[in-house]
């Protein structure tokens, strides 16, 4: 048996990230606001974080795809104190992160989301979605006391 087949017979370990994507909604949207804000607030991280992005994707037939995450993002929920408490602690730690306030729903456009954003103190956001990014163990305390989403 050569080396190379060696590796083939190696158990494939888990590969276990040293940082977190999580996604925090408020409990009570409804589903389609679930899959809307999630989108939203995951496409922020993406944009702004090159490295959570991995190699773009082909299939068998040499089509390609578009690069998604490198890694789970794991998604949480809990009330609207939950969601304005996490945001406090993320801001606290200065993770990156992505917002969705409840205004966004009315709007139809990134520069009317940006300006529904802009006009509201940060103390005073309807916060229904959070996205957080960053160490394991930081995000993990950002998002203490919500709960993983059913």
């Amino acid at each position: 048996m050569t080396p190379e087949n060696d590796l083939d017979l190696a158990p494939i370990r888990p590969i276990r990230f040293d940082t977190k994507i999580a996604v925090l909604l408020r409990d009570d949207l409804e589903p389609w606001q679930r899959l809307n804000v999630t989108a939203f607030l995951v496409s922020g991280l993406g944009s702004e974080l090159p490295e959570v992005v991995g190699e773009a994707y082909e299939d068998a037939d040499g089509v390609p795809y578009l690069p998604m995450f490198r890694q789970p993002v794991l998604i949480f929920e809990g009330t609207k104190e939950t969601l304005r408490t996490a945001h406090t602690r993320a801001l606290s730690r200065a993770l990156p992160r992505a917002l969705f306030t409840s205004d966004l729903f009315t709007t139809g456009n990134d520069r009317d989301n940006r300006a529904a954003v802009r006009a509201v103190a940060t103390g005073e956001l309807d916060l229904v979605g959070l996205s957080v990014y960053g160490p394991r163990n930081a995000v993990d305390k950002v998002l203490k006391g919500a709960r993983m989403h059913p």
